[in-house]
């Protein structure tokens, strides 16, 4: 134990002092210290390079009534501790003699206690969760976003940044040239970049990168978000990862992959399998089936999330799984061995990806817990099913609003179970006032077809 203690205080010191020493040669004037409030947004602290020791140390203090989700006003100190692996050097503010840096951090109590309101802590019990259990999480999500012109204020129009498709190259795809600087940008700040391609719907795109541990990945997930939306306002556009942001054509989703890995080797590959499937990897998939309606509200959490999640735009909207099917909400990609993994396809990039993963790999522990076992997989296209055909085969539907999402939340076990009390309950509260708010409002939609008629 003390060999530990001593070795890990060895290796942090040595990381440290790398830092120090980037921070020297890139001339490193100024660090953000970021966190993401409840939504997932991204928030920051900025600090002179001098005030690294404290940095490293913790000492940074916040006002944690001021963010969303977090402290009540009579217990609103809280402290900065950063996450040492995700330094990294923003490289659009690299000049000659100047630069900044940034490193993703996670909340505590003045006592040095992980403070129970920062979902980035969430993920991090859910990942001990699976410790217990002997097993590490991975997963690769996909972000889907679009780009969209901006007015001479900067602000976003509705005018989409090119009317390209699937897979289409230049001169079609006007997005080509932001995506290689948003490629450039990720792979200086360490990220490995698998793809790079225009999306289905017309200014639509995404850029792939290599998966990585549970927290990493949603580290890299948040990074990902404010990457792409700085770089494309050094184009003159606006990155959007809002789930449905134009009728009519393919919304943006972010599918998960996940794999529970044991002793080095993948819990979900089983070569004597007729997939090639684990029972671990059926369990994992039972127990998605029987909670995501749970925590769709979780992973779909915009009153526009619901208006991706319909038929006839290749979003999942049906609970089922296949080996191949992708009008399935749950699919297994076709990679074997080490790359055996299960695909969640329901979520969308507006989520906060560390409650978004927690709670996928919570609703997957808790199949392997109680031993669930998965339902038939289903090969055909669900999407042109009759209504009959699903129901005879005991297909069911995803929440259809927010509404009824936070509801199926509020019953279930999956989402307090992960969340914890203080989370669970600012969440929720939260979606209440969002729905109550898009319920009341008079949109468009009504003007256009009530006020002339009536």
């Amino acid at each position: 134990m003390v060999e530990a203690v001593i070795s890990k205080e060895k290796n942090e010191t040595e990381v440290i002092a790398q830092i120090k020493e980037t921070m020297k040669v890139k001339n490193v004037e100024l660090i953000h210290l970021q966190f993401v409030d409840i939504e997932g947004i991204l928030k920051s602290i900025t600090v002179t390079a001098e005030q690294i020791d404290d940095v490293v140390e913790g000492k940074q203090m916040f006002d944690g009534s001021s963010i969303k989700g977090f402290s009540p006003i009579n217990k609103s100190d809280l402290y900065l501790v950063p996450d040492l692996s995700t330094f990294a050097v923003l490289p659009w503010t690299v000049e000659e003699d100047y630069s900044e840096a940034r490193f993703i951090c996670s909340a505590t109590n003045p006592d040095g206690t992980l403070f129970e309101g920062d979902t980035r802590n969430v993920l991090k019990k859910t990942v001990e969760r699976a410790a217990e259990k002997g097993y590490t999480i991975s997963v690769g999500p996909e972000l889907e976003f679009f780009l969209f012109k901006t007015d001479e204020n900067g602000n976003p129009t509705i005018e989409l940044g090119d009317n390209g498709g699937y897979f289409e190259p230049s001169p079609k795809d006007l997005g080509e040239r932001v995506r290689l600087e948003i490629y450039r940008a990720l792979k200086a700040m360490g990220f490995t970049i698998e793809a790079s391609h225009h999306e289905v719907a017309e200014g639509q795109h995404e850029i792939n990168f290599k998966y990585a541990d549970a927290l990493g990945a949603a580290d890299l997930a948040t990074t990902y978000k404010w990457v792409v939306k700085t770089i494309a306002q050094q184009f003159g556009l606006h990155a959007s990862f809002m789930p449905k942001p134009v009728f009519g054509i393919n919304g943006s989703g972010m599918h998960v992959n996940m794999s529970f890995f044991k002793d080095g080797e993948n819990a979900f590959f089983d070569p004597t399998d007729e997939i090639q499937l684990s029972e671990e990897a059926y369990q994992f998939i039972a127990g998605l089936v029987e909670n995501v309606k749970s925590f769709a509200a979780i992973t779909n959490p915009l009153v526009n999330s619901y208006k991706r999640l319909v038929p006839g735009y290749e979003a999942p909207c049906y609970i089922a799984w296949s080996a191949s099917n992708r009008s399935a909400l749950i699919r297994i990609p076709a990679k074997k061995g080490m790359a055996t993994r299960v695909e969640l396809r329901c979520p969308d990039p507006s989520s906060n990806p560390y409650l978004t993963f927690a709670v996928i790999a919570s609703a997957g522990l808790d199949g392997i817990e109680k031993g669930l076992k998965a339902p038939a997989s289903i090969n055909d296209d669900i999407f042109h099913m009759t209504e009959e055909r699903r129901a005879e085969l005991g297909i069911e539907n995803l929440p259809g609003s927010l509404e009824a999402a936070i509801a199926e939340l509020e019953m279930g076990e999956i989402g307090r179970k992960t969340l914890g009390d203080h989370v669970f309950g600012e969440y929720v509260a939260a979606k209440k006032a969002e729905w109550d708010s898009y319920r009341t409002a008079v949109h468009t939609w009504e003007l256009v077809n009530y006020q002339s008629k009536f």
